[in-house]
């Protein structure tokens, strides 16, 4: 800067000697001062106004260029300042060691040539950089908003310029990602308490809209740009409404349950037609369904459930009103399953008795049906512990029924005709003759079984009133009193058969005459050749079974 004062002053001080110079040198031979015949004193005044006024316009000039100086310094430090900041802010890294040398030897207009396009570049990342600043903490305030349960108003997302790294735009990516996340993980939670909410709803027949309403109007109310509240309150809502939702139908299953349980016995006590029982066909099923297996829509509604309780209702007026009827129609089936089993009834609820306690008025027919009812249980019960016992009987009757088959079949003087049927009846006879060996036998082995269910049950085994074991020991004695008179009956033909070829022997053979009214059948006896009678051989098993069938 010295060196450029001394040349500009130098340069000056020529142009004012010239300029003087001009005003002592005579024009068309005459100098323009003498011309005008100015004073030396004039002259040296107008030459010292000259270089007064060359002086000002000189520091005026010298002043401007230093103004102009000095504002390209403050631009180009402004500019680099600027630059700083712009480079801190987006993490960029410095100017280096070859850049600073060329900034130093190129003046203050190429400095603030080459840093002005760095800013204007700089500036336009920057704003490109807050843009995505922005949408990035647009959607974390907006996914956190979710979370929270608070979301700030549209148009209240705030950023402040501070660092715009690309490390810190990664944080933000990051915090964004882990976001989105854990949002997916609670929306599909969210869902999930929705979707059983509403197939509760369903089930128990109540407005889903306003179920999840008061949990959070955002979880009915859901747009495509309005987003579904996701955060611990109302996750939690939703948990306490389904446990609700859950608890309400276990208690409209017990009573819905206790309802069918009711139709059951009513209908089976009234003999309901099918037609009536369809009517409640959707709820029948419950009665051996549990609580996941639930499904239909409104099958535990109010409305069903009431409609069910006002039929429960209707068939037990109905039910007072045929009390006596359904007393006597009880009664007729304890006594059939009585007859069945051969068991003798209890006479305490005869029908006689009962239509008598009915008219009366002294027993409650509610009570005398329930009194039936144990008896007819109690009957179910001894008839099957009676079963074994009862199927030996069955079979030990059908023996003695061939016996009494065969004893007529033996009896039959054409038995062994060519007839039609003929071998029909002897195969029939042959397996009767081996079914009747095996009567003593059973007969042994019922009373062995019945003397066991007797010790196991602590009573006797009545048979129609009559001790089994007593009917099976006159049967023993009955059928050994008839095999001694049969037996004897053989004896005594054996005897007549001798006396009759003993006097063929002595007086010769004979035609044989007319056959002899002595072997006829005469009401179901037949006389021996001594004149005597003796029983048919089947009288023995009808006198020892008379009392079984």
């Amino acid at each position: 800067m010295h060196l450029l004062g001394s040349l500009t002053s130098v340069h000056t001080d020529s142009t004012c000697s010239a300029l003087l110079r001009e005003l002592q040198i005579p024009s068309d031979e005459q100098h323009i001062w003498n011309e005008v015949g100015e004073t030396e004193l004039e002259k040296d005044r107008v030459l010292l106004e000259l270089e007064r006024e060359c002086l000002q316009v000189y520091r005026r000039k010298v002043d401007e260029a230093s103004n102009a100086r000095a504002r390209l310094r403050q631009s180009v430090a402004v500019k680099e300042a600027e630059l700083s900041a712009l480079m801190a802010a987006l993490g960029e890294l410095a100017l280096n060691t070859q850049t600073q040398t060329d900034k130093l030897s190129a003046t203050l207009k190429e400095q603030l040539a080459s840093v002005s396009p760095l800013v204007e570049d700089l500036k336009m990342k920057k704003e490109e950089r807050i843009k995505q600043f922005s949408d990035l903490k647009a959607q974390i305030e907006k996914i956190s908003g979710e979370i929270s349960g608070y979301t700030q108003p549209n148009g209240a997302v705030t950023m402040e310029v501070q660092d715009l790294s690309l490390r810190k735009l990664t944080e933000y990516q990051t915090c964004l990602h882990n976001l989105q996340k854990e949002k997916s993980c609670r929306l599909n939670k969210v869902l999930e308490y929705v979707n059983d909410v509403h197939s509760l709803c369903g089930v128990l027949g109540l407005d889903f809209g306003n179920t999840v309403s008061e949990v959070h109007p955002s979880l009915h109310e859901a747009g495509p740009e309005q987003s579904r509240n996701i955060s611990n309150k109302t996750l939690e809502g939703l948990d306490q409404a389904i446990l609700k939702l859950k608890t309400e139908r276990k208690s409209r299953i017990q009573k819905v349950k206790n309802i069918v349980r009711s139709l059951f016995e009513l209908w089976n006590l009234m003999d309901s037609p099918e037609e009536q029982r369809s009517h409640f066909r959707s709820i029948t099923f419950i009665l051996g369904s549990s609580e996941p297996e639930i499904t239909e829509p409104g099958v535990l509604s109010l409305d069903v459930i009431e409609q069910a309780a006002a039929e429960v209702e209707r068939l037990t007026k109905l039910k007072a009103s045929r009390m006596k009827e359904l007393v006597m129609k009880k009664r007729s089936e304890l006594e059939e399953i009585c007859r069945r089993a051969h068991i003798e009834p209890d006479k305490s609820t005869a029908a006689e008795k009962a239509n008598a306690l009915i008219d009366s008025g002294l027993v409650d027919p509610s009570e005398l049906l329930a009194s039936i009812e144990a008896q007819i249980t109690e009957a179910k019960d001894e008839a099957a512990s009676r079963k074994e016992i009862m199927d030996r009987i069955d079979r030990w009757l059908a023996a003695c029924e061939e016996e009494n088959w065969l004893e007529d079949y033996n009896q039959d003087e054409s038995r062994y005709s060519a007839g039609r049927g003929a071998h029909i009846n002897l195969k029939h006879a042959e397996k009767a003759r081996i079914m009747v060996t095996k009567i003593p036998a059973m007969v042994e082995n019922l009373i062995n079984r019945t003397l066991a269910w007797e010790g196991e049950q602590k009573m006797s085994f009545l048979y129609d009133g009559v001790r089994l074991v007593s009917l099976l020991e006159d049967y023993k004695v009955t059928r050994q009193l008839r095999d001694e008179e049969k037996k004897k009956c053989r004896d005594q033909k054996k005897l007549q058969d001798l006396l009759l070829t003993e006097k063929e022997a002595m007086y010769g053979s004979k035609p044989s005459p007319k056959r002899s009214n002595s072997f006829k059948k005469l009401d179901g006896y037949r006389a021996n050749g001594n004149g005597s009678t003796c029983l048919p051989h089947h009288a023995g098993t009808q006198l020892g079974v008379q009392h079984l069938n």
